[in-house]
């Protein structure tokens, strides 16, 4: 039993050192020498609990990434009350919520996405099954604002979805070109004229 906790312990450094590195420093550019060491771990504890880097970084997309982004964008769409309000609090807060070194890296996502999306289906997978997961709820918040009108009847709720799921990212990475937040609010305000073509 001991040795289970500090196995599962060694493992939840390992995950976590590896994904600060992945976020900073990219993906390609992070070896398993440079986690290890940050770990201050031999890398054979790294070969005791996986094969390679790319099984590594598949569990830190499930277990680190993907808690992000249900942590902070899907769960609260799942939250009672008015589906538009819900829609504009969601979208419009969590870009103001996001401390300074959210804002210079940007997104864990979106910077895998771009860097590692194309390169082996098992990344794009993984990196899709966010997005999809993101947008059902999206669109399932949309068609409650319709029937609670709330939100217009005519529109295309997969299409607003995935409008509003690439919006919030492509801000996230056009952010990290600048040094303040006017960007963003610059984003917000159009997002505002954006939300309001689709409210009630």
């Amino acid at each position: 039993m001991q040795q289970e906790i500090k196995s599962e312990i060694t493992k939840q450094l390992i995950i976590d050192k590896a994904f600060k590195l992945f976020y900073e420093n990219g993906f390609k550019t992070t070896s398993i020498d440079k986690i290890m060491k940050k770990t201050t771990l031999s890398k054979g504890a790294f070969y005791h609990h996986y094969k390679s880097k790319k099984e590594l970084g598949l569990e830190v997309i499930s277990l680190k990434v993907e808690k992000r982004v249900v942590d902070g964008m899907i769960s609260p769409l799942k939250k009672p009350g008015n589906a538009f309000k819900i829609l504009e609090t969601v979208f419009v807060n969590r870009l103001k919520e996001f401390p300074f070194y959210d804002k210079q890296f940007g997104c864990p996502m979106n910077n895998l996405i771009n860097e590692i999306g194309s390169d082996e289906i098992a990344y794009q997978n993984a990196l899709k099954k966010i997005i999809e997961n993101w947008k059902t709820i999206l669109v399932a918040l949309i068609e409650r604002g319709k029937s609670e009108n709330s939100i217009k009847k005519d529109i295309s709720s997969k299409a607003v979805a995935i409008y509003l799921i690439s919006a919030f990212e492509g801000i996230r990475g056009i952010r990290k070109l600048y040094n303040d937040d006017v960007v963003l609010d610059e984003f917000t305000s159009g997002l505002a004229l954006y939300l309001n073509k689709i409210k009630k």
